[in-house]
């Protein structure tokens, strides 16, 4: 089973109490705060070490994404991250120097985003190295933006570029925190995702728990700078259309509101956010499943992004 399935299977039954407001299933969990305020986002991640980096990445980067893949899941709520616990597993042969400068790119992204790093654990490891990291925030009280919102005819947008993870953009990303928390405050977001597998990937969540489609338009996609170098010269390399739709690890925000509210959006973005671009990309539909429209007509979607023990 993939990544999904195996979720779904570890998950089923599990228990709960009548703090959980959202459980399973979406960005992060959202829970009742014991003294009533704002509503609690909780998210764990884990980066490991030949999977999402490898020895040769300059370790500050790889502090840097550890800590950002949970930032990026709050900000897809329209939240606050607050704090946050790192698990460290080490082979016994890792020098302290190397680690030190992890938690140098950690330490510095915690500081633009106001997020104290609050403890952890370490623990000797004989497989790779890993880090996992445990993060707390909030969002206030009923204001979670969850993936299940979509409606018919909703317009989709995302933000920035897409493609080219494996020129490195993958390890210096910003999370769009302040981006999802001024989107969950000024409109009516229906649902809202971030883009971690690719948008092939992530916007078929956010499509299943919906329970919608979505037409895309082929010539409205972002495609990266690195997308499209990458995609020159060598036969196995992707063209930059499939790349921008499957690299994953764009760490962008894609989102749908009323069509009614598209052209508002796209203004208000503009003039916050000068330096991210914002692009609508197509529609949700009744009809479930994703097609996509170019010169040639209209086909199903049949490219996905990436998937855990795929």
């Amino acid at each position: 089973m993939n990544e999904f399935e195996l979720i779904r299977t570890l998950t089923a039954g599990l228990p709960g109490n009548d703090t959980v407001v959202v459980g399973p299933g979406d960005d992060c969990a959202v829970i009742e705060s014991p003294g009533g305020g704002a509503q609690l986002l909780f998210k764990t991640d884990a980066v490991v070490e030949g999977i999402h980096f490898t020895m040769e990445t300059e370790p500050e980067k790889v502090g840097h994404k550890a800590l950002g893949r949970c930032l990026s899941d709050v900000a897809a709520m329209g939240g606050s991250a607050t704090s946050a616990l790192v698990t460290v597993g080490l082979p016994r042969d890792r020098e302290v120097a190397w680690l030190k400068e992890v938690y140098r790119g950690m330490g510095e992204l915690a500081a633009r985003h106001g997020v104290s790093i609050v403890g952890g654990e370490t623990t000797e490891t004989s497989g790779p190295l890993f880090l996992s990291v445990a993060m707390l925030g909030e969002v206030p009280r009923g204001k979670a933006v969850l993936r299940r919102g979509g409606r018919a005819g909703d317009a989709i947008f995302v933000s920035g570029e897409l493609g080219g993870s494996l020129a490195g953009r993958h390890l210096k990303f910003e999370p769009r925190l302040r981006e999802g928390r001024w989107l969950a405050e000024t409109f009516d977001v229906h649902a809202l995702i971030d883009l971690s597998d690719g948008l092939a990937s992530d916007l078929r969540h956010l499509l299943n728990a919906g329970g919608v489609g979505a037409e895309l338009m082929a010539g409205s996609i972002p495609i990266s700078r690195a997308a499209r170098l990458q995609g020159r010269g060598e036969s196995s390399r992707k063209p930059p259309l499939l790349a921008a739709l499957t690299d994953g690890e764009d760490y962008e925000l894609l989102f749908t509101v009323a069509p009614d509210d598209a052209v508002a959006v796209l203004d208000g973005w503009k003039r916050v956010f000068p330096d991210v671009p914002l692009t609508c990309v197509g529609k949700i539909t009744e009809a479930k499943g994703v097609r996509i429209r170019d010169e040639h007509g209209v086909r199903n979607l049949e490219a996905h992004g990436y998937t855990h023990f795929k």
